[in-house]
């Protein structure tokens, strides 16, 4: 069987989704995305309620990129939730926001949060940071022994 490598964002921005898709795309990175709007749908999509409630359809993602500023629910909100979850406590959670605030920075890594990034002003910047995001953590990094990653098919 094979180990799928999925990655969930958690973006309310339309257009950075849209970005980080092309950048993805531009590098040759072939990784199954899945996009939630919100805080609220990330934590339902987690739980595996409906209409995520197909694991096929809607696998634990490998790693979840959170974006903090969203509605219903924000990113720390939604670290927070998956920290206590049992089954999902070591999931691996990239931060990638637009703030660089230290408050923001430590209250992330204070919840559990395995990187934080800034989101780059620019394309060729994001680019680069997709190619590193992925060699990384989705290639590279040794997945902790937790449900998300020995999700098969």
């Amino acid at each position: 069987m094979v180990t799928r490598k999925t990655l969930l964002v958690a973006d309310d921005d339309e257009n950075d989704v849209r970005l980080l898709r092309r950048a993805f795309t531009q590098v040759g990175i072939d990784v199954p995305m899945t996009v939630v709007r919100d805080g609220e749908e990330a934590i339902q999509y987690l739980h595996g309620d409906i209409p995520f409630h197909d694991r096929i359809t809607f696998p634990i993602p490998k790693l979840l990129l959170l974006d903090l500023k969203m509605p219903r629910a924000d990113g720390f909100e939604v670290l927070r939730w998956v920290r206590r979850q049992s089954g999902l406590r070591r999931l691996l959670v990239v931060v990638m926001t637009n703030s660089d605030e230290p408050e923001d920075i430590d209250r992330a890594y204070d919840l559990g949060a395995n990187s934080f990034l800034k989101k780059p002003d620019d394309f060729p910047n994001l680019i680069k940071m997709s190619r590193r995001l992925h060699d990384y953590w989705m290639e590279t990094n040794l997945c902790p022994n937790c449900a998300p990653c020995r999700w098969e098919l």
